[in-house]
């Protein structure tokens, strides 16, 4: 599939692992980084479509979680195309119609039933006038498409921001978009704000065991220090001696973990707010 020519009247499916883009008028699968945790994802088809055919592109959100789908579509709108989205009402899952709506001013909403009409009637419209494509666009598409990023490209669309990328941990920056509220650290992982959110809570719960599972391994290992001692085997209790201060350090760290990632969290909802 990579590289092969879009042809007329076909359906094409994402491949697993790979980012689904249309660039220069073929089908290109993208190696670059997940986007919302996920490879393939939406919104980097959405920009790719935007980026090669403008006006007469057609984007359609459906039923789903969280808000996959509104930047992209946001980005199809920005450059002269149509967006469409099922109304929520109608939706078996109704956030990413309801995220759609927010963010972007479409243009059709429509029941399942309604939706196959809808598109038919669109694809025989003539398209709108071009919008030309802002370098932040290509560059998103490029990043997709496995091109690489780095701080200083980063610096020209978005701003150093006090969270931490969950993928690579390093430091995510907040897009300068009138869209959804986005996020992208130097090698390229991007987050929208209630995809960050979900994950910073995986991210509480998996500290909080981490933490117990740290302080029963204290609390077993200095006991049997103790016992050591008490029973007159030096060498062993210095042995579990050692460990507990190990499992210390190792406590005490999470302990550390746990405190950033609640900062996070917080400063996280206050910027939703």
């Amino acid at each position: 599939m990579n590289g092969q020519p879009i042809e007329r009247g076909r359906i094409y499916v994402a491949a697993p692992d790979r980012h689904l883009l249309l660039m220069n008028g073929t089908i290109r699968l993208g190696e670059g980084p997940r986007e919302n945790m996920a490879r393939p994802a939406i919104d980097p088809f959405f920009r790719s479509a935007a980026l090669s055919y403008g006006p007469r592109v057609i984007g359609v959100v459906l039923s789903g979680m969280l808000n996959d789908g509104a930047a992209g579509l946001y980005a199809i709108k920005a450059a002269g195309g149509t967006a469409v989205v099922q109304h929520p009402l109608d939706a078996d899952a109704d956030q990413m119609p309801l995220a759609a709506l927010e963010a972007v001013d479409v243009d059709h909403v429509a029941s399942a039933a309604d939706l196959a009409n809808t598109l038919s009637e669109l694809a025989r419209s003539e398209a709108g006038p071009a919008s030309p494509p802002s370098e932040e666009l290509a560059l998103e598409v490029d990043i997709a498409a496995g091109g690489r990023l780095g701080s200083r490209a980063l610096e020209g669309f978005a701003d150093p921001s006090a969270l931490t990328c969950p993928d690579c941990h390093g430091v995510l920056s907040e897009v300068r978009s009138k869209g959804p509220l986005r996020y992208r650290c130097q090698i390229g992982h991007a987050y929208s704000a209630e995809t960050l959110m979900a994950n910073i809570g995986e991210i509480d719960e998996a500290l909080r065991v981490a933490m117990r599972v740290m302080e029963e391994r204290l609390t077993l290992v200095e006991r049997m220090a103790e016992d050591a001692r008490a029973t007159g085997r030096a060498a062993v209790a210095e042995l579990y001696e050692t460990r507990a201060g190990e499992y210390r350090r190792y406590a005490a760290t999470l302990r550390e973990a746990a405190v950033l990632a609640l900062r996070t969290s917080n400063f996280a909802r206050d910027q939703e707010i």
